[in-house]
C-alpha cells in the first residue's frame, strides 16, 4: 500500500558500491556469509530444542537470540544480494517500509536480549544460590515479552515517522537496505521530528541495553576478583570477554551509525558500519556464544553420535 503522502510507488537500492568488477565476487562472498549465518543460527536452534540438558534459562535466550539474528539477516541479506547481480535492484514503497520495520524490529529486539544475557549471567555468577527462582520460567517469559515489546514500540515509532513524509521524485537510495538515515535523504519535507525520534528512540534502545550490560559486567567482575580458584576464574573471564566483543560490535557500530550527525558521516561508512550489525554479527554470534561453550560442544558431539548410530 502506498502512502497518500508519498510521491513514489518504488525506490531503487544503489547497493554496497558501484565498481563492475567487485559485484561478483562480493555476491559470493555475502552469500558464504548469509548461508554460514543461516546454517549456524538454524544448527544452534535445533541443537538446543533436541538436547533437554540445555534447557536452562541461558539456553532459553540464546535460543532466541540466534532466532533474531537469522531473521533479521534475512530480512537484509537476500535482497542486498540482489543489488550485486541486478542493473537495477528495485524495492517497492510497501516493501520498503517492511523492511524497515522488521529489520528495526529485530535490532531493538537483539540489543534487549544481549542486555538480558548479561543479566542472566550476573545472577548465575554473583547470586548461584537464587539463581533458579530468580530466573524461573515465568520470569523468563516475562524478559522475553519485553524484549519483543520493545523492539516493536521501536520499530513502530520509527516507521510511523517515516510513512508521514513525502519522498521526492529522485527515489535511489544510497544504501543496499532501506534504513532510517538513506531514507531521511530522499525526503522532500521537513524531517526534524525523524531525528528527534531517532536521537530519542535509538537512545534508550541503546542506552539502556548497555547501562544494563556494564552494571551486570561490572559486579560480575567485582565476584570473579573474589573467586579464588584459577580455573573459575579463567572459565568466568573468558565468558565474559565473549559476550563482551559480540556487545562492543553490535553497540558501537549501530550507535556509530545512528548517534552521530548525517554530516559528520558520509554514507559510504555508513555502510560499512552497517555491515557489522546486520551481516557480521549475526554471522558470529553463533560462533561466540557457543563454539566455545563446553555444554554445546557435549550436545553437539552427543547429537552427531546419535546420527551415526542411527
Amino acid at each position: 500500500m502506498i502512502a497518500r503522502n508519498s510521491s513514489v510507488a518504488e525506490f531503487v537500492l544503489a547497493g554496497l558500491m558501484d565498481q563492475p568488477e567487485l559485484q561478483m565476487p562480493l555476491f559470493f562472498l555475502f552469500l558464504g556469509f548469509y548461508v554460514f549465518t543461516v546454517v549456524g543460527n538454524l544448527g544452534l536452534i535445533t541443537l538446543i530444542g533436541l538436547n533437554s540438558h540445555l534447557h536452562t534459562p541461558m539456553y532459553f535466550f540464546l535460543f532466541n537470540l540466534s532466532f533474531i539474528d537469522f531473521c533479521y539477516s534475512t530480512v537484509i541479506t537476500p535482497k542486498m544480494l540482489m543489488s550485486f547481480v541486478s542493473k537495477k535492484n528495485i524495492i517497492s514503497y510497501a516493501g520498503c517500509m517492511t523492511q524497515l520495520f522488521f529489520f528495526l524490529f529485530f535490532v531493538v529486539s537483539e540489543s534487549f536480549i544481549l542486555s538480558v544475557m548479561a543479566y542472566d549471567r550476573y545472577v548465575a555468577i554473583c547470586n548461584p544460590l537464587v539463581y533458579t527462582s530468580s530466573m524461573s520460567p515465568q520470569v523468563c517469559l516475562i524478559l522475553l515479552l519485553v524484549v519483543y515489546g520493545m523492539g516493536f514500540v521501536g520499530a513502530m515509532a520509527h516507521t510511523a515517522c517515516m510513512v508521514r513524509l513525502t519522498f521526492c521524485a529522485n527515489s535511489l537510495i544510497d544504501h543496499y537496505m532501506c534504513d532510517i538515515l538513506p531514507l531521511l535523504e530522499r525526503s522532500c519535507t521537513s524531517t526534524y521530528v525523524n531525528e528527534l525520534v531517532v536521537f530519542i528512540v535509538v537512545g534508550i534502545d541503546i542506552g539502556m541495553p548497555t547501562v544494563t550490560i556494564f552494571i551486570s559486567y561490572a559486579l560480575i567482575l567485582s565476584s570473579i576478583f573474589h573467586i579464588h580458584s584459577t580455573e573459575g576464574r579463567s572459565k568466568a573471564f573468558s565468558t565474559c570477554s565473549s559476550h563482551i566483543i559480540a556487545v562492543s560490535l553490535f553497540f558501537g557500530s549501530g550507535a556509530f551509525m545512528y548517534l552521530k550527525p548525517s554530516s559528520l558521516l558520509p554514507m559510504n561508512q555508513g555502510k560499512v558500519s552497517s555491515l557489522f550489525y546486520t551481516i557480521v554479527v549475526p554471522m558470529l554470534n553463533p560462533l561466540i556464544y557457543s563454539l566455545r561453550n563446553k555444554d554445546v560442544k557435549v550436545a553437539l558431539k552427543k547429537t552427531l553420535n546419535k546420527k551415526s548410530f542411527s
